[in-house]
């Protein structure tokens, strides 16, 4: 067994883009704010810059004469937007509740390591009923560096008490995916957004696919 194939002991999951395919209600949020202020958008050159950051630290170089009041306001108003558009169709990405039942049932513990704010992590984990099945939820909102810091993650695997390199995280972006280079830790590229060729060069990849149901095969994430 190679230690890529090696299985989890913990799962860390990214939330938008991969509990939920929500990242074009985010774009579309953000499209909102940035024209509304006069600003330049490219849906696709902001994702890839972007995605895993915290709202401040995407607003703060974009705003640099605001304060953090106006900062505040602004992300307040992009994830307004986003809430307002995205609340109605809630669902999550095909097989995720099967590989969390499959790890309830192996005794495997996950997490949530997520840039979203509260109200976002919120809307997501009280509609589809998981907020029980998380062992901790990780979040810049309480004190941690968005990505593609490792904070997120590491803390993750701090309060599982599992190793980082017994964690597989699962991403939808490329900063997701270096934080977990970073934290040490296998990942897996959800390609709900991006192609397989917008991950290449991670060596911490071990897997890619359109959903969770299509990583039936992938010998990590055979518990037992």
């Amino acid at each position: 067994m190679t230690p890529s194939d090696r299985p989890a002991r913990a799962l860390i999951f990214d939330m938008d883009g991969t509990v939920v395919d929500n990242m074009r209600y985010h774009e579309d949020a953000w499209g909102r704010l940035l024209t509304e202020h006069g600003l330049p958008f490219d849906a696709d050159a902001f994702f890839r810059k972007t995605a895993g950051m915290a709202s401040s630290e995407i607003l703060a170089p974009l705003f640099p004469g605001a304060d953090q009041a106006r900062i505040d306001a602004l992300g307040h108003d992009k994830e307004l937007y986003y809430r307002e558009a995205y609340g109605p169709h809630v669902a999550p990405v095909s097989g995720l509740l099967d590989l969390m039942a499959r790890a309830d049932e192996a005794g495997v513990p996950m997490a949530i390591a997520t840039a979203a704010p509260p109200g976002n992590l919120d809307l997501v984990m009280d509609k589809l009923g998981l907020r029980e099945r998380f062992a901790t939820l990780v979040a810049p909102s309480q004190g941690f560096r968005g990505k593609p810091n490792p904070d997120l993650f590491l803390e993750a695997a701090r309060r599982m008490d599992v190793p980082a390199a017994d964690c597989i995280v699962f991403e939808d972006a490329p900063n997701g995916i270096e934080a977990a280079r970073r934290a040490g830790m296998r990942a897996v590229a959800l390609l709900t957004m991006l192609t397989a060729a917008d991950f290449a060069g991670f060596d911490n990849l071990i897997g890619e696919a359109p959903d969770f149901a299509a990583l039936d095969g992938l010998p990590a994430l055979r518990f037992g």
